[in-house]
């Protein structure tokens, strides 16, 4: 991996994304993302996550995360480790998943073709953490962010898209708890 993109400093706030392989658009169902809000609300609770923004999309994820607490290389490590056994048994075990072949088809070729795991890979390996030196440059990336579900079209405004930290920085309660970028934290 480029050292352009790694956690050096754990003081600062990181915007990341992480993506499913091949891009298969898993989250469109609604207990696939709840895995995700799930593992972020342990992450938080248990490893001193901090969640300052947040998107998921059908095929991959944005976030802007900080922490005081563990790295956030271990915890983005542990946090896509889980919810890819979570998400997989999620799968296998939901009926009504008319595409759980052909996704688990994929994950396994993935997966062999990976020298880093055996048999299954949901998550492309990387993160692309990039470093949130500025307040400025941190609402660049909460815009985009929240303008992810305008541009693919599932939304007109980004507060009306119930998967993403938007409804909180538009004064409505979201699903998950975030902490509101604040010039004080920069």
């Amino acid at each position: 991996m480029s050292r352009k993109y790694k956690f050096r400093d754990n003081d600062k706030l990181y915007f990341v994304s992480f993506a499913v392989v091949y891009w298969i658009d898993l989250f469109i169902r609604k207990q696939y993302k709840d895995i995700l809000l799930d593992s972020w609300n342990f992450c938080m609770d248990k490893k001193g996550m901090e969640l300052y923004g947040w998107v998921i999309m059908t095929s991959h994820v944005h976030m802007i995360i900080g922490s005081h607490k563990n790295e956030m290389e271990a915890i983005m490590r542990d946090m896509k480790k889980h919810t890819s056994s979570e998400l997989r048994k999620a799968i296998n075990n939901y009926y009504g998943e008319s595409r759980r072949e052909w996704m688990l088809e994929l994950m396994k070729k993935a997966g062999q073709e990976n020298n880093h795991t055996r048999d299954f890979q949901l998550w492309q390996e990387d993160n692309h953490p990039i470093e949130l030196s500025t307040l400025k440059m941190a609402h660049q990336k909460l815009d985009y962010i929240h303008n992810n579900p305008v541009e693919a079209g599932i939304v007109e405004k980004p507060e009306d898209y119930l998967y993403s930290s938007a409804r909180d920085y538009y004064g409505m309660k979201g699903l998950i708890d975030t902490i509101l970028l604040d010039p004080l934290l920069m």
